[in-house]
């Protein structure tokens, strides 16, 4: 039986169904069939709620992010230089963190407090904020969440997003590959050999659930509970499938640019912002996350050093100015996307106070390995803005970063108890 079960398992990875992809809910042909062919092809999503989190894999440098001043009257540090004029938009926060430790390795915990070698000893595993929201509101959109990064640099790759089942979510690699992601549609040869290869998922994942039924009958505790995290997968494959099946007739947004051409994630994080941009303004995706590190190459910002190794930067004076060069860069590309999210519109008001834009990082202090005090700022989303709020601790523990998480799914429509790490909403 369980030879079989594997045979099945391999036919549904060779034909592209992955078992590690993102669910949504098990109502969600119930619910999008509420919604006609015509709203799902325009999309419909004026006035709806989104999110954003942009990831930095390295942090930033703290004595130059974190002001010292609370409330409105904080002053402009120097890497904050570039978001003055937009300050009205954000809040800047320093206190928070998810009190991990770890390092490199406790960076990818940045969206779900949770470190992934602790992810099997918890209900939901290490799953990230965007899965979880995109696992609730993304059956309205013909993308559950966009996750953009790159496949390359320290310890493998863009692993900002990951699902309930414990699986990181592959990113989308540069602003070519989202571009067709978002704006080319298939052949009509490609379409019925989509809905060929659809039909037959369909038909491998009946015969996988039969198995697995017959099989659950017959298996140990320990091992009923490996076959639920299995079950978990094939419902994870299901939801997507029928996610898949209604757009397929489906034709994507006109392309509001021309088609760019990838380059190196310096010079196309504008690009990408920009995709990211339009991916919510058509109401493509509802739920976005973008990494920055990786190929980040300081070269291409005239710095002959490798962004890593800065990073270790051991109170270098130049080391650190090379630092905060490449952080400015990134800020400063980050606030002209809270800028363009500004100036589009979204039904009676803007598409940034539709969405709620996450900018910060898993690590601390890069240069000590530390994971605890991350800067975290949040732009948009209907918040009263335009403060510094430097969160203290309340008795013996810490202000999770996970209350604000929590906070942020209800902002979404998400009604869950608790997120993560957290011990309550964000105050």
């Amino acid at each position: 039986m369980r030879s079989k079960l594997d045979r099945r398992r391999f036919l549904l990875k060779s034909i592209g169904a992955t078992l590690a992809l993102p669910g949504l809910p098990s109502l969600m042909a119930k619910e999008a069939g509420a919604k006609s062919a015509v709203q799902m092809a325009k999309g419909a999503g004026a006035g709806t709620n989104r999110f954003v989190a942009i990831g930095n894999l390295l942090g930033f440098q703290q004595k130059s992010f974190f002001p010292e001043t609370v409330g409105a009257g904080y002053e402009t540090t120097t890497l904050l230089q570039p978001l003055a004029d937009i300050r009205k938009h954000m809040t800047f926060y320093r206190g928070l963190d998810h009190g991990l430790r770890g390092g490199h390795f406790a960076v990818h915990s940045f969206l779900s407090g949770v470190l992934n070698s602790e992810a099997k000893n918890r209900p939901e595993g290490n799953v990230t904020i965007d899965q979880y929201i995109a696992d609730e509101v993304g059956f309205e959109t013909r993308f559950p969440s966009l996750t953009v990064g790159s496949e390359s640099g320290i310890h493998g790759g863009c692993q900002i997003a990951w699902t309930k089942a414990g699986v990181r979510v592959p990113p989308i690699t540069g602003p070519a590959e989202l571009f067709e992601t978002l704006f080319v549609n298939d052949t009509p040869e490609r379409r019925t050999q989509r809905k060929k290869e659809n039909s037959l998922e369909s038909s491998i994942l009946d015969l996988v659930l039969e198995d697995a039924n017959r099989l659950s009958k017959k298996v140990n505790h320990e091992d009923k509970d490996k076959l639920d995290e299995y079950f978990t997968s094939i419902r994870d494959v299901e939801t997507r499938l029928e996610l898949r099946k209604r757009w397929t007739d489906q034709p994507k947004p006109e392309a509001p640019i021309e088609k760019p051409t990838d380059s190196n994630l310096v010079e196309d994080l504008p690009l990408l912002y920009e995709l990211i941009a339009l991916a919510l303004q058509t109401d493509s995706t509802r739920v976005a996350t973008l990494e920055i590190g990786g190929d980040f190459l300081p070269q291409n910002l005239g710095i002959d050093k490798s962004y890593h190794g800065l990073s270790h930067h051991g109170n270098d004076e130049e080391a650190i100015k090379n630092l905060i060069a490449l952080e400015t860069y990134q800020i400063e590309h980050f606030g002209k996307f809270v800028n363009r999210l500004a100036g589009m519109k979204d039904g009676d008001r803007s598409l940034l106070d539709s969405t709620a834009v996450l900018f910060g990082s898993g690590m601390g202090n890069a240069n000590s390995h530390t994971n605890d005090d991350l800067p975290i700022i949040l732009a948009g989303g209907g918040y009263r803005h335009g403060e510094f709020r430097k969160v203290e601790a309340k008795g013996p523990h810490k202000v999770p970063l996970c209350n604000l998480y929590l906070e942020m799914a209800h902002r979404m429509g998400v009604e869950i108890d608790s997120f993560g790490t957290s011990t309550g909403t964000f105050v």
